[in-house]
């Protein structure tokens, strides 16, 4: 048997690296683009052949930095996709991107190939902060591509990290309200890490403790416009991102390029999957279960109450702790409590 799969899509290249990152991506000032295109048109063809002409809900261009691809090679692939599967009448096609990298002219070609949602790297609203972290854009440059993009008739989103070295509440407080009035319908908030073998990693930064990290979050989620619908992301009505709700909702997705990862679901089996032919093996189904109660209760609605959910959770730890996780409607999540210490709340929760 087999289901729509969403496609996720690596692009590894940046311009440069920013001194926080872990990812797996690499400053290249020329990437062999053909070459490149070459390998994922290769993979795309390898699973149309070893899946069928499935569906395709969604296809998410991450990175690294996508919008560096010249826009030829993009339409390329985006042809290909259509032509090897059942790409969705209203599939959300989303591309990540950084200010710097995309003129006028440019966003209008990739949206002619297919972009209908465009996800921008902003990180901070203060230039020195931008320098801290290792980016290669201004405040200037962000503003000028938000204003190009929410012009268009396309979906716009804009990721932040807070938690900096100097941040308060106070800060990320004016940080929301500087976000309320550029009027974005969505952005994901993400709490600065520290790790190892980055830049910030070999430094001895004075960070923020966990309670002053706590009152961040909490002012976030009190100051934004937009609705927390996940752990980091905020959206309004309608504006959720549906590639990634539907990867926490435990649905089938492909993994395509190196550093990409997937759950392919095929013949009732469900493998784990990496980009570039790197990995393909079957996984227990106990095992995609506890993945699925993960990925779901670090949603706001949380996940379906289904029978294998029920069979991996204990049960007793849910009914002592009604202030950290409850159960409503057939569906399983964490309260706003919960939701600050998720990850001891998950060692406790499952089996």
């Amino acid at each position: 048997m087999t289901v729509p799969h969403n496609i996720y899509i690596h692009v590894p290249f940046c311009m440069s690296k920013c001194n926080y990152c872990a990812f797996f991506s690499r400053a290249c000032a020329n990437p062999d683009w053909r070459a490149y295109t070459d390998g994922i048109l290769s993979e795309i063809d390898y699973w149309a052949e070893k899946l069928g002409k499935i569906g395709v809900p969604t296809v998410f261009f991450g990175g690294g930095t996508p919008s560096l691809m010249p826009t030829d090679n993009f339409a390329e692939i985006m042809a290909r996709i259509r032509d090897r599967f059942e790409l969705a009448h209203d599939a959300e096609i989303t591309m990540e991107s950084n200010p710097g990298t995309l003129d006028a002219a440019r966003l209008d070609r990739f949206i002619d190939a297919g972009i209908n949602r465009l996800s921008i790297g902003v990180q901070s609203l203060t230039d020195g902060e931008l320098q801290f972290l290792g980016r290669r854009h201004n405040v200037a440059d962000t503003l000028r591509l938000i204003d190009d993009a929410m012009s268009r008739n396309i979906r716009v989103s804009a990721d932040f990290i807070y938690g900096l070295p100097e941040h308060t509440a106070k800060s990320v407080e004016k940080l929301c309200h500087d976000i309320n009035k550029i009027g974005l319908q969505h952005c994901s908030m993400y709490e600065l890490t520290i790790e190892p073998n980055t830049p910030f990693g070999k430094m001895n930064l004075n960070m923020p403790t966990n309670a002053e990290m706590a009152d961040m979050y909490n002012i976030i989620g009190e100051t934004l416009n937009l609705t927390r619908y996940e752990v980091s992301n905020y959206a309004a009505h309608g504006q959720e991102c549906r590639h990634n709700q539907n990867v926490w909702d435990g649905d089938a997705y492909i993994g395509i390029g190196r550093g990409a990862a997937g759950r392919i679901f095929l013949n009732n089996v469900w493998y784990e999957q990496l980009g570039g032919g790197a990995r393909f093996e079957a996984i227990e189904n106990s095992t995609r279960t506890v993945e699925k109660i993960i990925t779901g209760l670090r949603t706001t609605r949380g996940l379906l109450l289904a029978p294998d959910v029920k069979n991996a959770l204990n049960i007793e730890y849910v009914k002592q702790n009604p202030e950290l996780i409850e159960i409503a409607n057939g569906r399983i999540r964490a309260t706003k409590k919960g939701m600050l210490i998720l990850d001891d709340l998950l060692l406790n929760l499952v089996k």
